[in-house]
């Protein structure tokens, strides 16, 4: 799933590529995509994009007196920039386009999603505002304004893990499954922790790591053409999905712990103490 350093820099590329030019046609190929109706997504046609936002993982192409097209890529989508866009109308069918913007160069993009679960997401609104996953966003952790004491307060009435709490975008906006196990190995701290435990030492660590996380993958993805972005990512993970591998910091093995749709990655000697997390699912596998 692209997380807030991927979609920061597909705003940077789009920011260069779109900015200036006129949106002609948007040709919908998967109709599961399209979440709103008033204004039609074709009010965005004939519009020049006059700058393109980031909202926690939203992308946001602002139109001049035109609506927004607001799009969320989920776990599997993705966005593909082509300078000469192929002649003709996409096909529906069972690929992975979902859809098709076309500029008055000839060049545009599409948004694919593999797998079988649609959940890639355009929103045509008057506001961004107006889609609830933004209106719902917390803090941006990027955010000049976002300081430790802020960071504090978000958590001090959190009663649930550590893990958990990072990934609710209503609490803060951006970090998702692999991020946030990128922030607790590097603020050398447990999942499972209850985020309302936290010392005032563990919270400022827990912000230094948050913080310093994704700046560094910020910078890493920035620059990089949108088809490269993914690579990037996982290039410059140090536990997320490497289980069994050594440890970059203490060559410790990495670990799992497995969900029904997701799984979680750590190094024991870093975060927890050398003692491994229970992971039912496997221990079910090896009854």
């Amino acid at each position: 799933m692209p997380e807030l350093p991927e979609v920061e820099a597909l705003k940077d590329f789009l920011t260069e590529n779109l900015v200036g030019h006129e949106i002609v046609r948007v040709l919908p190929v998967a109709i599961s995509v399209l979440k709103t109706y008033d204004p039609p997504l074709t009010a965005v046609e004939g519009h020049e994009v006059t700058a393109v936002h980031r909202h926690g993982k939203f992308l946001d192409l602002v139109t001049d007196g035109g609506p927004h097209f607001v799009t969320h890529l989920a776990r599997a989508g993705w966005l593909h920039w082509k300078d000469t866009l192929p002649s003709g109308p996409p096909k529906p069918g069972k690929g992975p386009l979902a859809l098709r913007v076309a500029l008055e160069t000839g060049a545009g993009f599409d948004l694919t999603e593999a797998g079988t679960q649609k959940r890639l997401a355009v929103y045509v609104v008057r506001d961004p505002r107006d889609v609830p996953g933004v209106a719902r966003l917390g803090p941006d952790p990027l955010a000049d304004d976002f300081d430790e004491r802020r960071f504090a307060d978000l958590l001090a009435n959190e009663r649930r893990q550590i893990k958990g709490a990072l990934r609710d975008q209503g609490l803060i906006a951006g970090v998702g499954n692999a991020y946030s196990d990128e922030i607790l190995h590097a603020a050398r701290m447990s999942p499972f922790k209850l985020a309302a435990s936290l010392t005032p030492q563990e919270t400022g660590r827990l912000y230094e790591a948050l913080r310093g996380t994704l700046r560094e993958a910020v910078e890493r993805s920035r620059g990089v053409a949108a088809g490269r972005l993914k690579a990037e990512k996982k290039s410059g993970l140090r536990v997320h999905g490497r289980t069994g591998e050594p440890c970059p910091v203490c060559g410790d093995t990495v670990r799992e712990v497995s969900f029904s749709d997701s799984s979680l990655q750590y190094c024991p000697t870093c975060q927890t103490g050398g003692k491994p997390l229970a992971d039912r699912r496997m221990s079910k596998l090896l009854k």
